[in-house]
């Protein structure tokens, strides 16, 4: 499967579960360790580990293999490496410190638009 076609994925699957401010990252031309950055930020900790567990069971549905993981518990940062697709989940303090979106912004977003609708 595409890189590309395995970020949106994942950020699909983070959406699903109402992760927040989803951001797709091209890092190719960057970085020697991945083709895309994914982001997102949960509310809380419990809704970060089920929103990394979305994405990794949606990726093994797809036949995409978790190469490593990194940050369950409590550490607000849970990081997914599948090769060339790394898909980091957030609370938003975490996110906020750490702040990939500026460590990453000279290189390109990849469009995404949400699927899920929001409740009136």
């Amino acid at each position: 499967m595409e890189s590309k076609l395995i970020a949106l994925d994942a950020a699909k699957a983070l959406d699903s579960k109402r992760g927040s401010n989803i951001l797709i990252i091209d890092v190719a031309e960057k970085s020697s360790f991945a083709d895309y950055l994914v982001l997102a930020s949960g509310s809380s900790l419990r809704q970060v580990a089920s929103l990394a567990d979305e994405a990794e069971d949606k990726l093994a549905e797809d036949g995409v293999e978790l190469k490593n993981s990194e940050g369950y518990g409590n550490t607000g940062w849970i990081l997914l490496d599948f090769g060339d697709v790394i898909v980091n989940v957030f609370t938003e303090e975490m996110r906020d410190k750490y702040n990939l979106e500026k460590v990453w912004a000279d290189c390109e977003a990849v469009p995404y638009e949400s699927d899920v609708k929001e409740e009136i």
